[in-house]
């Protein structure tokens, strides 16, 4: 509307905020969210309100009367003139909010961090294998000779009957290669072992680490390999049935939780299901992107895409109740339309732990995740980056792999949830994480799955 600005906007031309009993204030700075607006007056005042056109503040702005003057904001003449003129305000200008233009993440530095030793894996791995991985190729193409591209010219340009004459160019031009110097003779491709592009596919699922490479020359015949390939991945599964009977992505579950409790963490399980506006409160409207991989329902609730919007609420709520600092963490699924790849999942496990209150330092939060990595055996880098959500964050890489995005708060999104307290936290798909310590090329060895157990295909 061309008279009713954003409150945002009038309180950026007034300079000044105007409390419920007409005290004027001097506006020291402020912060936006999706929805709120959290106002920091000269006097050390903080007051957040909704983001609106048509709210009292908004009207109260808008006017130009008040009953006095902050004593302690020691607003000048020049800024109460300003409120009361409103000589920079033309009511009839439409004034059209800009929409905040969200760039796609780029990566900002890059901090190296000490590699782990492979030997300091955690209880979490499955220890009765070595680390494994899926191989990976691309059905290989033949080299023909040069006798063989005479022979096929020659058949395919003379007639039927002339198969002798092809012979003979053939002989000719053989006896011809032989006479030529050895430097000049042109060396003949190494015959190996070709697998056709079923009998590759049929390998690669049943190998779960680069023991084999399905390349070499000296690779033994298909039928050869195949049963040794499912007679040792039979003995595999019978021997986890005989003694851990765990599977990895639950062991993993067990081995974190424990890992956080002991780090004075509270465990919480909240609802898979939970409400769209729950989605839109963290920033993701149906213009974003993201917006495009929820999974809706038909009564206006969703599955999770992240764990992040329950533990909003528990930090508001917990603040009231448990001492400084507050510290939580939740694992659990969370699904996404991802786009079909080695590293992405549709239904995947996240962890998310965080920390308000003291300590909440980028400090602190370096420090929990180098010992969380570190317990689990997995080297990492640091890299600094943005996203949509919280805006700057902290990615945690092995390799082109994102293990996780770290967040330091205060971010004005904390105000849309009732939180005015700093905090630190971080998430982590944990089939990533099994697909690092165990070398899977595919992240759906270590998911859940009716397909694989502990990395091995159970089509045996």
């Amino acid at each position: 509307m061309a008279d009713r600005p954003m409150l945002e906007r009038l309180v950026k031309l007034n300079d000044v905020w105007l409390s419920r009993k007409d005290v004027l204030h001097g506006v020291k700075s402020y912060d936006v969210s999706t929805k709120k607006i959290r106002i920091h007056t000269d006097c050390g005042e903080v007051i957040t309100v909704n983001n609106s056109r048509r709210s009292a503040s908004a009207r109260a702005l808008r006017n130009s009367k008040y009953r006095k003057v902050c004593k302690h904001c020691k607003l000048s003449d020049v800024r109460i003139n300003r409120f009361v003129a409103k000589d920079f305000y033309d009511p009839g200008i439409t004034y059209v909010e800009t929409p905040v233009k969200k760039t796609a993440p780029k990566k900002v530095m890059k901090k190296g961090m000490a590699e782990q030793p492979a030997a300091a894996a955690g209880s979490g791995g499955n220890s009765s294998r070595p680390p494994v991985g899926a191989a990976a190729g691309s059905n290989g193409s033949s080299t023909s000779a040069p006798a063989a591209a005479a022979t096929a010219a020659a058949t395919a340009t003379a007639p039927a009957a002339a198969t002798t004459v092809a012979a003979t160019a053939t002989a000719a031009v053989t006896a011809a290669a032989q006479t030529q110097p050895a430097a000049n003779k042109i060396q003949e491709p190494v015959t190996v072992n070709k697998l056709s592009q079923s009998q590759r596919k049929r390998l690669e699922t049943l190998l779960v680490s680069d023991e084999i490479d399905l390349d070499s020359p000296d690779l033994p015949p298909f039928e050869e390999l195949e049963a040794e390939l499912v007679a040792k991945r039979k003995a595999e599964l019978v021997d986890i049935y005989e003694n851990s009977r765990e599977h990895m992505l639950a062991q993993l579950e067990r081995d974190i939780s424990a890992f956080l409790i002991s780090k004075g963490f509270i465990e919480i399980k909240s609802s898979i299901l939970i409400p769209e506006e729950y989605i839109v409160k963290m920033g993701i409207d149906k213009d974003v992107e993201l917006s495009k991989q929820v999974f809706r329902t038909d009564d206006g609730k969703c599955l999770r895409p992240m764990l992040a919007p329950v533990l909003y609420n528990y930090l508001h709520r917990f603040d009231k109740i448990l001492p400084d600092p507050v510290k939580i963490f939740e694992i659990g699924p969370c699904y996404r339309k991802e786009s079909d790849g080695s590293s992405h999942l549709e239904e995947f496990t996240m962890v998310n732990f965080c920390q308000m209150g003291d300590g909440s330092t980028r400090e602190n939060l370096i420090q929990l995740i180098d010992e969380f990595l570190t317990h689990l055996g997995i080297s990492y880098e640091l890299e600094g980056d943005e996203c949509m959500v919280y805006g700057a964050t902290v990615d945690i890489m092995h390799g082109d792999l994102e293990l996780s995005s770290a967040v330091v708060g205060p971010v004005p999104m904390d105000m849309d949830w009732g939180v005015n307290k700093p905090w630190i936290g971080a998430g982590f798909g944990l089939e990533r994480l099994l697909k690092v310590r165990h070398n899977f090329k595919n992240i759906k060895r270590g998911s859940r799955s009716e397909y694989y157990y502990n990395g091995i295909h159970t089509n045996l």
